[in-house]
């Protein structure tokens, strides 16, 4: 017997593609229901081949249902999430609003996949932000090897981080600039992203950082150890889809750059690309739909003792939130559910 699903959210960048993994995924599901608000109520998404109907995320019952995948927002996932945990629907939600609380479990699998055994408390589990999550799945192989005391990161982020909007934002400011009359005013950022590079994501807070920032901090504490320490700036760029991060680790002990890259060339979800040579690292319009954290430039920072830097992409909408997402519940099903 297998599982019971609800995408919730269907009609988004990221619930298209959680649709698309749980197919890639051969995900075990026996129904697959797609929500979303009355304002998309009946558009059609796609499901391997077949065409799902969008129902109304409001007025579902997610009764006799097993899992429900969230890629609503905070505001919304505030209000159904959690209808469907008392429900009895394990909630895995990709927006920000649970990941800080204590009794919500904040889960990458590759990293800390015994955090899922949690759930219980409240009936949901929360996905990491697409930034962390990435850079935590090359961070821990290394820190169980030399112990991490410090990070330094600097993200370049794609617009679809931002949704459908930022996308055609980047169209057709793109286009605009060649096309005379056809300008196109900034409104999902906050300047001009076409040709141009914007160190401004999520609000302002009191200290200086941005929440996206801020969120990086928080998220690597919670998943892979809370001592250590972590800077960021996080930067939007002029690129559809795929992050990636040049991103400076100080250890504890002594690293070697050929061990590292061993180690990651072993450890799960990473993918080591680095060759020394005109083209030989991963950029972002490589990564685009496939399942890996790739890695590249690793070297050894000799202005300390015990560093290394290194380069990580991913898609985004892959490992920075569908993928992540399917992997929970798959890990879910392996260890606590066991169905399909």
């Amino acid at each position: 017997m297998g599982y019971r699903i609800v995408v919730a959210g269907a009609t988004g960048n990221v619930g298209r593609e959680m649709l698309n993994i749980l197919d890639e995924r051969q995900f075990p599901a026996d129904e697959v229901v797609a929500l979303a608000s009355r304002k998309s109520l009946g558009t059609e998404v796609s499901f391997g081949d077949t065409t799902l109907k969008t129902q109304d995320l409001d007025t579902f019952d997610f009764a006799g249902y097993d899992i429900a995948f969230f890629a609503v927002g905070s505001d919304a996932t505030k209000k159904y999430a959690p209808i469907a945990a008392k429900a009895g629907c394990i909630v895995i939600d990709n927006s920000s609003l649970y990941r800080y609380d204590p009794d919500v479990p904040l889960v990458v699998p590759e990293v800390n996949p015994e955090a899922v055994d949690g759930y219980a408390k409240k009936n949901i589990i929360a996905n990491p932000n697409c930034s962390t999550a990435q850079m935590v799945v090359a961070l821990k192989p290394l820190h169980d090897r030399a112990k991490i005391k410090r990070v330094v990161v600097s993200t370049y982020q794609s617009v679809s981080g931002s949704g459908t909007a930022a996308i055609d934002e980047l169209w057709n400011q793109t286009k605009g600039v060649y096309v005379p009359g056809q300008e196109v005013a900034p409104k999902v950022y906050p300047k001009q992203i076409a040709f141009n590079v914007i160190p401004h994501i999520d609000v302002f807070m009191d200290s200086g950082d941005t929440k996206e920032e801020w969120k990086m901090v928080a998220e690597t504490k919670k998943i892979v150890d809370p001592s250590i320490k972590v800077t960021a700036t996080c930067v939007r760029v002029p690129v559809f889809v795929g992050h990636s991060e040049s991103i400076n680790i100080e250890f504890e002990d002594f690293l070697d750059e050929d061990e590292a890259r061993d180690i990651l060339r072993e450890a799960p979800g990473c993918m080591v690309i680095d060759k020394r040579e005109d083209g030989g690292y991963v950029t972002p319009i490589e990564c685009v739909g496939d399942f890996a954290t790739f890695i590249s430039r690793i070297r050894q920072d000799s202005t300390i003792d015990n560093g290394l830097n290194m380069w990580v992409v991913s898609d985004n909408l892959r490992k920075g939130a569908a993928l992540n997402a399917v992997q929970i519940a798959e890990t879910l099903g392996n260890r606590v559910l066991k169905k399909g």
